[in-house]
């Protein structure tokens, strides 16, 4: 046996006019309508379904070239750049 609590609410406009226009729709009185759509929301929250654990799962990038010291990386990044500024430069003929 279901029991009915009358109370009142503050529906915004838009939700209002939408619950209103649903009903005429229908041919459902308004009090279904509020009723209908408040149990499927209460039920679409329940079945969303808990987020997982992100997850990283490492993967190797293979092992160092010779010569490559990870201590002097600026050094390494710089003769890099001044490199690759070369090979522009040489482009450019």
């Amino acid at each position: 046996m279901m029991f009915s609590m009358r109370t009142t609410l503050t529906i915004e406009d838009d939700l209002a006019h939408a619950l209103k226009e649903r009903a005429f729709r229908s041919g459902d009185s308004f009090k279904t309508v509020v009723n209908e759509a408040l149990r499927a929301g209460l039920e679409a929250a329940d079945a969303t379904p808990k987020p997982r654990p992100f997850r990283l799962d490492p993967v190797s990038l293979g092992g160092l070239r010779k010569g490559v010291d990870l201590d002097k990386a600026l050094a390494l990044a710089e003769t890099l750049e001044d490199r690759e500024l070369a090979r522009k430069l040489e482009q450019r003929k």
